[in-house]
């Protein structure tokens, strides 16, 4: 199984961009099965290939080395997140893949912790908005809480995801939050605070 996994992988850089058999409404899982377009995994690693496009975008505004460093460093981690998603149940994942592991996770508390030392404490929630890179780091946060919803749905319906992943995940729309009250900070943007009238 594991061998035909890396033959899969190594063919993928031979394909062409359109290969036709998508036509009928299904796609190729890494591990070789093939479901519906429609399907939860599809959801799940799609909405991942999202929130990477979103992450490219930031990185690409944002002036910040040290941001786009670690911004770098989480898409390729989505990467892998999104092919281990691709996996069918069951399917070991390829040795030359690697896998989330709970050390990513601490990577992103370290960049929240130190973003929390930075930015004043906060009581309220805050409106989206204020300069492009904020709204647009709101925005990665949202498609990475729908991320989650996909991937969790997917752990409880028989299809176990690895308990990295989903923590990963968890603390990754946590970053997303503070990367935006970052922005606000460098930017000098007063965060507009929302309270029930």
């Amino acid at each position: 199984m594991s061998r035909r996994l890396e033959a899969n992988a190594m063919n993928m850089k031979k394909m062409k961009v359109y290969t036709k058999t998508g036509d009928d409404g299904t796609t190729g899982l890494l591990s070789g099965e093939r479901v519906h377009k429609h399907h939860l995994r599809v959801k799940a690693y799609g909405t991942i290939d999202e929130l990477n496009a979103w992450l490219g975008l930031i990185r690409d505004l944002d002036k910040n080395q040290d941001n786009q460093q670690f911004l770098t460093l989480i898409q390729k981690k989505l990467m892998i997140l999104g092919a281990q998603l691709s996996l069918e149940k069951g399917a070991p994942s390829p040795r030359f893949l690697g896998a989330i592991e709970t050390k990513d996770t601490e990577a992103i508390e370290h960049q929240i912790d130190e973003i929390t030392q930075l930015v004043p404490p906060l009581s309220n929630f805050v409106i989206p908005g204020g300069h492009v890179l904020i709204s647009y780091a709101h925005l990665a946060r949202c498609v990475c809480r729908r991320a989650e919803r996909f991937i969790t749905e997917l752990h409880e319906n028989h299809h176990p995801v690895a308990p990295p992943i989903i923590a990963f995940i968890n603390r990754l729309s946590d970053y997303l939050f503070m990367l935006s009250r970052k922005f606000a900070h460098d930017h000098q943007v007063e965060e507009v605070k929302w309270s029930p009238e």
